[in-house]
């Protein structure tokens, strides 16, 4: 499937087709169950041309798994999400538990300071839209590789800000107002899959920017950031190309230095 919206606005990468699946596509990249993986590397594969898939047992980390729309897998996170997030949990580390984790997850005695304190972090993982899918597998794949029966849940964009510019522009085209994006706070996985998986369920979805992660800004290209809709927000969107400001002189002289 090719993009309207990709064409007109000279991405670097093929977006990127979120899906839910009963099976795991041939040749698909996966991580190997038990192992530590961020989903930010499979993101970058899947928009050169990858398709990578993850399960339960093969989301990579915990945070992954509720990122993914696994559950809430922070219940299971060593010394609580909420010390991670903010300052830290040195005695849990010191338990005979936390010795073993610490050792790979050292973080953890100190905090990442993302947060203030451990009641603002609780607060922001309480809120999160936790979603537990149903299916088997969760897919990414080049939108330039969707099978026709193939649906998507959300399409990501990697954008510079010209395009991040670009595509706030047409989100808010068609509509009412001009609040018809947001940018939360949140890990990577986060903004590119629960978050716009629960706009998905709005009559109105918003356009989410993201991967502001400082965690994994290092894994990104440094004027890059994403731009993920729900899948019927896409097609919304790519159904404006045509009539809209993309095929105008100002964005065209724009595009020029992307």
């Amino acid at each position: 499937m090719n993009s309207k919206i990709s064409q007109a606005i000279g991405t670097r990468y093929s977006p990127v087709a979120i899906l839910f699946g009963a099976e795991k596509p041939a040749a698909a990249i996966q991580f190997q169950e038990g192992r530590w993986g961020c989903i930010v590397s499979m993101l970058n594969a899947a928009a050169k041309g990858r398709t990578a898939v993850f399960d339960r047992k093969t989301h990579g980390c915990i945070g992954g798994g509720a990122g993914l729309g696994f559950g809430n897998t922070y219940l299971d996170f060593p010394g609580g999400i909420e010390y991670f997030l903010s300052k830290g949990n040195p005695a849990f580390c010191e338990s005979e538990a936390g010795k073993n984790i610490v050792r790979n997850m050292p973080a953890l005695r100190h905090g990442e300071a993302y947060k203030k304190n451990p009641a603002f972090a609780k607060s922001f993982a309480d809120a999160l839209p936790y979603y537990d899918v149903s299916a088997e597998y969760i897919i990414f794949k080049s939108l330039a590789e969707l099978l026709p029966e193939e649906k998507p849940e959300v399409i990501v964009f990697l954008c510079t800000p010209d395009q991040i510019s670009a595509m706030v522009t047409l989100a808010n085209y068609g509509r009412d107002g001009g609040d018809n994006v947001i940018v939360p706070w949140g890990a990577g996985c986060h903004t590119i899959g629960i978050i716009p998986l629960n706009e998905g369920k709005s009559d109105n979805p918003r356009g989410v920017i993201g991967l502001t992660d400082i965690t994994v800004r290092k894994q990104l290209d440094k004027d890059i950031l994403s731009f993920s809709v729900p899948y019927k927000m896409f097609l919304e969107m790519e159904s404006n190309v045509d009539e809209s400001f993309l095929t105008r002189e100002s964005w065209l002289d724009l595009k020029q230095r992307n």
